[in-house]
């Protein structure tokens, strides 16, 4: 008796069967992956808050309570002076904005630049309006 030989492949129904299950699995997966990308900016954004202002205390520690002024802030931070900094390697960019530029228009929020600055205070926040993944906190709020 002579054996026969079968090529046994995959069906039509079965890769169909396949197809969909892998289509029902990103149907799940993918949406949670939309909002990676505003969290990381959003920790980021968090994070270069957090060195900024912790920047800013040491700065006026080391300068007699004097916060730097508006018009000198870039230069005071990120340069040495006097023995004392540099404070920053450089200004960071504020995520949402793109840009590190400060402003001191007092509006919070007011998109004028990459941080609002209040030389009086040594306060320094987001300057952007966008809103944070919880929906209710402005960036600006941080």
């Amino acid at each position: 008796m002579k054996a026969t030989k079968r090529n046994r492949g995959f069906t039509l129904v079965e890769i169909l069967i396949v197809v969909v299950i892998l289509g029902i699995l990103a149907a799940i997966v993918i949406p949670q992956f939309t909002n990676a990308s505003s969290q990381a900016n959003e920790n980021r954004l968090r994070a270069d808050l957090q060195t900024l202002r912790s920047q800013i205390q040491l700065y006026k520690v080391q300068h007699n309570d004097q916060a730097p002024t508006f018009a000198t802030f870039v230069n005071d931070m990120t340069t040495q002076i006097g023995g004392l900094g540099p404070y920053l390697q450089q200004m960071p960019v504020n995520p949402f904005t793109g840009t590190s530029a400060l402003d001191n228009s007092a509006v919070a929020g007011d998109d004028g630049g990459a941080w609002e600055y209040d030389d009086a205070t040594g306060a320094i926040n987001a300057d952007d309006s966008g809103t944070c993944n919880d929906g209710v906190t402005a960036h600006s709020a941080l």
